[in-house]
């Protein structure tokens, strides 16, 4: 069966290395917060201002004061450090965090990412997005496979304006882990019970598909 948005979180996990600073993008991003691996230690930064940030809150843990970018209030570990969003944004632009993991609206097989608007709709601004995909050394996508119409949202040229060029690494559905290459999406795992014909039918951009490939240990 496909996997839910925690299962994506889960598998964005794995991803983790000890040592990591890494920055966490709104929606199902926030949720890889609960799921780091035993046995590594990272540090999560939140544009807002936090280095630090900690599971979700149990609801006596819960504190209005303490919030990441996208609004919810988070828990913060020892250590963990506040400061101002420009400092918070010097840290990015310095190219100090080793992963962003961003949703996306679409995903281009070169590497594209749109995610911040759509033509026709108000939105409050671009928010810290095309800084973190031109300073960050790897970004991962957190993204649904196709839109609420059953469209592809991997595709060969995003429609949507884009975030940033070139510049995201990985992608992980609900159906499929994904490497970009230079020849396009490069198919790595499928989630347990997919196909690999139903990724291919759900992928509007350049996939490879290379011998036997391994579903996702979740």
């Amino acid at each position: 069966m496909a996997l839910d948005k925690y299962g994506i979180a889960k598998r964005i996990a794995q991803e983790l290395r000890d040592g990591m600073y890494v920055n966490l993008g709104i929606g199902i991003p926030t949720l890889v917060a609960n799921f780091i691996p035993a046995g590594i230690s990272i540090m999560l930064q939140s544009e807002n201002g936090l280095l630090g940030i900690g599971p979700y809150p149990s609801e006596n843990e819960m504190d209005p004061d303490l919030i990441n970018a996208g609004k919810e209030t988070v828990t913060v570990i020892p250590g963990g450090v506040f400061f101002d969003s420009a400092e918070s944004f010097g840290m990015i632009r310095a190219g100090k965090v080793d992963l962003t993991v961003l949703g996306a609206m679409e995903v281009s097989d070169k590497g594209d990412i749109a995610n911040w608007k759509i033509p026709g709709k108000m939105v409050k601004g671009m928010g810290g997005a095309m800084d973190l995909v031109a300073s960050a050394r790897n970004i991962i996508v957190a993204m649904m496979h196709t839109n609420p119409k059953g469209e592809s949202k991997l595709l060969l040229e995003c429609t949507l304006p884009l975030t940033g060029v070139k510049c995201v690494k990985k992608v992980v559905t609900e159906l499929a882990v994904l490497d970009i290459t230079p020849q396009g999406f490069k198919l790595l795992e499928r989630a347990p019970g997919i196909s690999v014909e139903e990724i291919k039918s759900k992928t509007a951009g350049k996939l490879t598909v290379e011998g036997n490939i391994p579903e996702m240990r979740i």
